[in-house]
């Protein structure tokens, strides 16, 4: 009869039947328990949609941001807009190892691939290696306005210290500088707030021409982030 296991399986050999019953007892996806929080469909499909909209051709570089608010907010925007590559250099003073790291629910940066450096140079040179266009944030002589910018190709955007900003090095070593238009009396915005107009900027120009319509992560790279991500 049909539904009849014993049915079902008269034709099975004694192995056969034993991985059978295995399987049936086995729990199911969303059954299981990865760290503390349970693995849901609901939980796996919004992973797996954050990482197909993840844009591995944009950037940012962080150098010298101390501040643990700035940096963490930094982070936030990052994961907002897809970015999943941050790249650190601090060449004085320490990274604010509270705002980068990853052990509270609500961090950004448990979502974010933190790539620290020794100096500008290096980090310039791993993302040329990628194909980077690398634009250093900065009122200079020279300096485009960020609404002028192709974003769309492969874009690093470069942020420096509160105080100083970009180093005179990480400016001359980029392949420009930009600035953010302004019509106020004050020529310069937070770093954090600065950081986040720029990347919507990036975001809103990728929406425009389609970018986020395809993953930037092939299959196995995808695979392999959805199961680490279900562990956090």
């Amino acid at each position: 009869m049909p539904g009849d296991d014993t049915e079902a399986t008269s034709g099975m050999t004694e192995r056969s039947k034993l991985i059978a019953a295995k399987d049936r007892n086995s729990p199911k996806p969303q059954d299981l328990v990865t760290s503390q929080w349970p693995r849901t469909d609901r939980r796996y499909h919004r992973i797996a949609s954050v990482l197909r909209h993840r844009q591995l051709d944009l950037t940012v570089v962080m150098e010298d941001v101390h501040d643990q608010h700035n940096a963490s907010a930094v982070l936030r925007s990052c994961d907002g807009v897809g970015v999943l590559d941050v790249h650190l250099v601090y060449t004085h003073g320490v990274p604010p190892l509270k705002a980068l790291g990853a052990t509270t629910s609500a961090s950004a940066a448990k979502w974010i691939r933190l790539h620290y450096h020794d100096s500008i140079e290096t980090c310039y040179a791993q993302l040329r290696e990628k194909g980077f266009s690398i634009w250093a944030t900065a009122l200079n002589e020279g300096s485009r306005g960020l609404y002028a910018l192709d974003l769309v190709r492969p874009t690093a955007f470069v942020f420096g210290n509160e105080m100083r900003g970009v180093t005179e090095e990480a400016a001359n070593l980029a392949d420009g500088t930009i600035y953010i238009p302004m019509q106020g009396m004050v020529e310069s915005l937070n770093i954090s707030v600065a950081c986040a107009v720029t990347l919507y900027e990036a975001m809103r120009q990728r929406l425009q021409s389609g970018s986020y319509e395809q993953p930037t992560l092939n299959d196995v790279e995808l695979h392999a982030l959805e199961a680490d991500w279900l562990k956090r």
